[in-house]
Parts: C-alpha cells; sequence; structure tokens
C-alpha cells in the first residue's frame, strides 16, 4: 500500500498490545510505590497516575496519527493488515477500514478522558492500582475487537474485554457491585460460549471467519438454515455485549455500582463492540437479507422502548443513564434493521446507524463524567438527594446540558442529525401499518428521551433541595472538581458540541467513510436535515417529551411528603418485574437443576433397570465352579500349608500343647491389611505429587508475571 508496509502493521500491533504492556508496568510502578511508602498517599501516587495518563494519550495520539497518515488510502481501498499466525492453531488477524479508524479514534478519546477524571474520582478508594491495571488492559482488549479482520480475533479479545471489565464492575467489593459484577460475568460467559458455538457453525459451513470473506461465502452457501443458526449464535454474545433486550438485565445494575469514568466506557464504548458484532452479522453475513433485517427491527424496537420507560421510572442518576444506554442501543438497532430491510437504497439507514453509535458514545461520556463529578462530592446518586447541586455551577450544567440536548434529540446537536436520518429511513420504507407502528414507537420513545433528561436537569441544575441546610452547602460549594476532571468534562462536552453544530464538516465525512464497513459504495441523493419534514418528527417527540414530563413525572412519579410537604421522585416500577430475579436466577439456579435432576434420576433408574433385566435374559448369570469366600490364591494357597505344617506338629513335636489356628482366614486377613497399607501409601505419593504439581504451576505462573 505504499510507503513501508511493515511500519504500519507494527503501529497495527502497538495499538493493540501496547495498553496490555502499559497496565502491567503502571502496575509495577504502583506496587513498588506500596511496598516503599507502605501505604500510598495520593502524592505518592503521582508516578503511577503519570504512567496511566500518558499511555492513554499515546494511545490516542498514535491512533490520530495513523488515521490522518492512512485516511487517503483507506478512501483509495488500501488498508493495513496484520496477521500474527499460530494462536491457538489459528492466526490474530487484524486491519484499519474506515469504521474501525473512526471508532479506534473514540475509544482512545474517551479512555483517555475517563483516566483523567479517574484519578479525582477513586481518590480515597481501595484497589486503585487493581482498577488502573484492568482500565489499560481493557483498552487494549477493546481496541483488538475493533480493529480484528476476522471473527476468531473478535471473539478473543471479545472474551479478554468481558474478564478485564468485569473488576471495574466489581471495584467496590461491596454487596450490589459484587452481585452486579455476578450477573455481567455471568452474562458476558454465557453469550460468550453461545457466540463461540455460532462461529464453529460459521467456519464449517462456510470456510472461512474473514470477515471481508463473510457476504461472498453466505451468498454461495445453499444451507441457508445452518446459516441463520449460527449467525442466531453468535447474535445471543454480541446483544448480550451490547445491553440488548431480554439480555439487558445487567446494564442497569452494572452501571450504577462501578466508578463513573467506568460507566462512561461501559456505556459508550463496550456496547458498541456488540454493536459491532451485529453490524458484522447484518452487513456481511447476512447482507440485504429481509428476514434477518425483520428480526433485528423487531429486537431493536423492544430494547429501544423498554429502556426508555425504564429510564422514565428510575430515580437513581446512573441508573437512569444506563436504561438510557438501553434505549439507545435499540434505537441504532432499528437502523441496522432497516439497513437489512431497504436493500440497497438504504443509505439513510448505514449513515443514521453509524452516526448515532458515535452519537451515543460521546453523550454517554460526559454525562457520565458529569454524574461522576456529581457522586465524588456528595457521594449519592438518588435525585432526592443529589436535587440541586448543580445550581449556581455553571460549567457543569452547561456540560450536561450539552449531553441532554444531544441525546433527546434537540436540533443542532448531534443526537437530532442521527435520529433524523433513522427516522427517515422508516419513512422511506413504508411498509404499511406495521411499520407506521414502529415509527410511532420510535417517536415516542424519541419523546420518553426527552422526558427522563427534562427530569434529571430540573432536578439536579434547577431545582432546591427540600432540606434547606443540604441546599445551602451545594450552593457554597466552589471548587468542586479539580483542573483535570474540568478539562475531562468540558472538552468532552466541547467535542461533542462542535460534532453536532457542524454535521456538514464532521458527521458527513464521518459517514462518508464508515459505510464501506456496512456495504454501502455510493449514498445518492441525500436529505435536508433541517427540512420541515424532518424537523416535524423531532417535534413531535419533543412534545411527547414534555407532556410525559408534565403529566406522568411531575403528576405521577412524586409524592408530597408529610413532614415537609415537600414532593419527591418515587420509583413506581414493580419491584418484581425484575427479569433477573423473576425469570433468569429462578430458572438457571432452581428450576432447571431440578428439572435435569429428575431427569437423570429416571435416566438412572433406566439404566439400572436395563442392567437388571438383561442379567436376568440374555446375560443370565451363571454360578461359579468356585467362590473363594476370602483373600486370594497366594494367601490360600499359603494358608493350606502353614495349616499342614501345624495338622504334621499336632501329630509329633506339639502332640501334648497342639494348636488349632486356621492359617487361611490369618493370611487372608494380613494380606488385605497390606494391600490397605500399599493403597494409602499410592494415595499419599498421588496426592503429594499433586501438590507439587501445583505449587510448581503457581511459581512459574509468579516467575512469568512479576
Amino acid at each position: 500500500m505504499g510507503g513501508n508496509p511493515m511500519k504500519w502493521e507494527w503501529i497495527l500491533a502497538g495499538l493493540v498490545f501496547f495498553p496490555f504492556a502499559a497496565g502491567l508496568f503502571s502496575y509495577a510502578v504502583g506496587a513498588l510505590c506500596v511496598k516503599q511508602n507502605a501505604g500510598m498517599t495520593e502524592k505518592q501516587e503521582t508516578p503511577r497516575d503519570a504512567a496511566v495518563i500518558l499511555s492513554v494519550v499515546l494511545e490516542f495520539a498514535v491512533m490520530i496519527w495513523l488515521a490522518v497518515s492512512v485516511c487517503g488510502r483507506i478512501v483509495s481501498g488500501q488498508v493495513p493488515e496484520l496477521e500474527i499466525p499460530h494462536v491457538c492453531g489459528m492466526a490474530l488477524s487484524f486491519t484499519l477500514d474506515g469504521f474501525r479508524m473512526l471508532y479506534g479514534c473514540v475509544a482512545a478519546f474517551m479512555w483517555m478522558m475517563a483516566a483523567f477524571l479517574s484519578r479525582e474520582y477513586l481518590a480515597g478508594h481501595r484497589n486503585r492500582n487493581r482498577y488502573y491495571l484492568f482500565l489499560l488492559m481493557t483498552l487494549g482488549a477493546t481496541m483488538g475487537v475493533f480493529l480484528s479482520a476476522d471473527l476468531y480475533t473478535t471473539f478473543i479479545f471479545f472474551e479478554i474485554m468481558s474478564f478485564t471489565s468485569y473488576v471495574w464492575v466489581a471495584q467496590e467489593e461491596n454487596r450490589p457491585s459484587l452481585r452486579a459484577a455476578e450477573t455481567y460475568l455471568a452474562v458476558a460467559v454465557i453469550g460468550g460460549l453461545v457466540m463461540l458455538m455460532g462461529i464453529f457453525l460459521l467456519q464449517r459451513i462456510l470456510g472461512t471467519l474473514r470477515i471481508a470473506e463473510l457476504s461472498q461465502a453466505a451468498a454461495l452457501c445453499e444451507n441457508k438454515s445452518l446459516l441463520y443458526a449460527a449467525g442466531g449464535c453468535m447474535l445471543v454474545g454480541f446483544g448480550a455485549k451490547a445491553g440488548a433486550f431480554p439480555l439487558h438485565i445487567w446494564l442497569p445494575k452494572a452501571h450504577p455500582v462501578a466508578p463513573a469514568p467506568a460507566s462512561a466506557l461501559l456505556s459508550g464504548i463496550l456496547t458498541k463492540t456488540g454493536i459491532y458484532g451485529t453490524l458484522i452479522l447484518s452487513c456481511a453475513l447476512f447482507y440485504h437479507d429481509g428476514l434477518w433485517g425483520t428480526l433485528i427491527l423487531g429486537l431493536g424496537v423492544v430494547t429501544m422502548l423498554g429502556g426508555a420507560l425504564l429510564a422514565v421510572f428510575s430515580v437513581d442518576l446512573k441508573r437512569v443513564l444506563a436504561c438510557s444506554s438501553m434505549s439507545q442501543i435499540g434505537f441504532i438497532l432499528v437502523g441496522a434493521g432497516m439497513q437489512g430491510l431497504l436493500g440497497e437504497e438504504n443509505a439513510l439507514a448505514v449513515h443514521g446507524t453509524f452516526l448515532h453509535m458515535v452519537n451515543h458514545s460521546l453523550i454517554k461520556l460526559v454525562l457520565f463524567l458529569a454524574a461522576g463529578v456529581i457522586y465524588m462530592n456528595i457521594h449519592a446518586l438518588d435525585l432526592n438527594e443529589i436535587r440541586g447541586f448543580g445550581r449556581k455551577k455553571p460549567l457543569l450544567a452547561g456540560s450536561f446540558l450539552v449531553g441532554a440536548l444531544a441525546i433527546a434529540g434537540i436540533p443542532l446537536f448531534g443526537g437530532y442529525v442521527s435520529k433524523t436520518l433513522l427516522h427517515e429511513s422508516i419513512v422511506e420504507y413504508g411498509g404499511g401499518p406495521w411499520m407506521k407502528a414502529v415509527e410511532y414507537l420510535f417517536l415516542f420513545s424519541g419523546g420518553l428521551t426527552v422526558a427522563y433528561m427534562t427530569k434529571l436537569f430540573v432536578a439536579v441544575f434547577v431545582e432546591k433541595n427540600t432540606d434547606g441546610e443540604r441546599q445551602a452547602q451545594f450552593e457554597q460549594k466552589k471548587s468542586y472538581m479539580n483542573l483535570f476532571s474540568g478539562f475531562a468534562l468540558t472538552g468532552s462536552a466541547l467535542v461533542l458540541l462542535v460534532w453536532g453544530l457542524f454535521p456538514e464538516y464532521t458527521m458527513d465525512r464521518a459517514a462518508a467513510l464508515a459505510q464501506g464497513f456496512m456495504g454501502l459504495a455510493e449514498t445518492g441523493e441525500g436529505v435536508s436535515i433541517f427540512s420541515l419534514e424532518c424537523l416535524s418528527g423531532a417535534l413531535i417527540s419533543i412534545v411527547i417529551g414534555i407532556l410525559v414530563y408534565v403529566l406522568v413525572i411531575r403528576g405521577l412519579l412524586m409524592k408530597r411528603e408529610e413532614k415537609s410537604g415537600a414532593k419527591v421522585y418515587i420509583n413506581a416500577w414493580p419491584k418484581w418485574l425484575d427479569l433477573e430475579d423473576l425469570i433468569y436466577r429462578p430458572v438457571l439456579l432452581k428450576i432447571l437443576p431440578a428439572v435435569f435432576g429428575v431427569l437423570c434420576r429416571i435416566l438412572d433408574s433406566f439404566a439400572d433397570t436395563a442392567v437388571v433385566l438383561l442379567r436376568k435374559s440374555v446375560y443370565r448369570d451363571s454360578p461359579l465352579p468356585y467362590e473363594r469366600p476370602e483373600g486370594n490364591v497366594f494367601t490360600e494357597a499359603l494358608g493350606r500349608f502353614l495349616n499342614a505344617v501345624q495338622a504334621l506338629g499336632n501329630h509329633t513335636w506339639r502332640r501334648h500343647q497342639p494348636a488349632h489356628r486356621d492359617y487361611v482366614h490369618l493370611a487372608a486377613m494380613k494380606g488385605e491389611e497390606i494391600g490397605e497399607t500399599n493403597l494409602v501409601i499410592r494415595r499419599s505419593l498421588s496426592f503429594g505429587l499433586l501438590l507439587f504439581g501445583v505449587g510448581l504451576s503457581l511459581t512459574l505462573i509468579y516467575l512469568i508475571l512479576w
């Protein structure tokens, strides 16, 4: 591809593997500081923090430099590729097209900003060294997913990412965080195993896992049923990570308990790895497949509406944002589904899908960082407790407002552009009453987004706290974040603002670069996003949002306290309507074990009955000519010999004092004793060898890692 191809390959390798090495290095620096200082103060942690920040800044700088350097080559179809052979019998392969390049930049930017806030946010928290280790390792795994050129590589880094990000959720190590981490890991592992089955099946059907070859190989596949089965299995794994219904159960629980910078990455980037995999299935494996598109569209509509409803009812700041993430993932899946239904005329859906992915990533970065600033000041997330904290804090309020207006789809902000493109793709398809219902649900879900974001902004930045003394403390607090945190929050908000204000220079060009990944070559005629027709969709959602906020949130989801007479927010969502506690845990932990236990007992009884019948009929037992009562041949021969010697003695030299011992029995007993002793010795030796093997393995691991 011109220049030195090896240079680009080494840079691709560095983008993936450098964060792993940086994580180990920063952990070693932190561990060394602990050893030297017997516990670290914030000042003594500076070398470790500097190593982490320098690592993420370097990753972002290299990603931007690479994007600028190869952008022209990517447009002309020349993409850098890297293959690392002989990894578990296969090869790891990476590539960099427009889509991967842009999302690599987004991921590196978000990690950099999250690391800047983490320093102040985690002050006083335990296990900071561990947090930074897995922060960087998850960055490497995420880059590995987005830069993967085949599904085998995607799966490897997908699973690494699941295990390293588990530590984020369990960071606080309290009961809620450990339970949420348990749910997160269970969904990730089960989804990963099902996805692996799909990958094995796909490899057998098509003979290739390279993403660029899937479309052509799938078109030549005659057995579509097996192809759908493989795609369905992989969709389970990708959908679980994306937070799509019904595998969304981890998302509303993991985000509130994880540190806010980690929540920003969980919501903004890690869910997009699931979307990335879903787009591979939709745009490569099932290219312009109407049946598959209908499936993805249906999942998207349910996820979009379900997440919005949960967000309206929630009263925890980060839980609202988490449920909002679920809803926005639904919007993206709607776009992915419309790509399949529209076929060759899917430019609006392609651009809308990609742009809403990027919009959601940048928006959730801003909103979760703002939530982190609030939490690290008052250590609370309930809207009734944090109510009024943002008053007289224009920097925090302005940053949050940019994110809120963008996600609500207000004109002049990024979310408006992507939602308008998605809405217009639905309108363009037509499709009768069912698609009309999809359009109405799309606009209604957009209205719910306006409602719950209005609830958050009014509660935190407009209303006063019901406790007057608490409100006075809030307003007197002038210094509420340091320079690093301020840079992370306002810098992220500024990028999001510029991204939305100048869509023809930012979003249009980005969508044009990314469209090739989704199989779109030419865009055809564009759409005037500020036309009256397009603005009318946003206006309908805004009106719906205002009505829901006034009539439902202010009217039904707030109640007046008896003592103070002030109205407070309530969570009226039924507690029993929790899919995890209602269905998943009872089924996986109680019902399935009981059912399989009964089934195994039935099969065991059936096997015993069959054996008895066979022994009574075909394999009837025949009596043995002689069955030795005890001992073995050797002990019996020895005992008979000694009995003969005893009988001879009784008739000769011991006739005055005859002995009457049964040496056959004594020899048998002594033989059993010797056998048991030998068995104990053998078992002790085996146990000792086992312990030696375990100790040797742990020693080798210690020498390798430390």
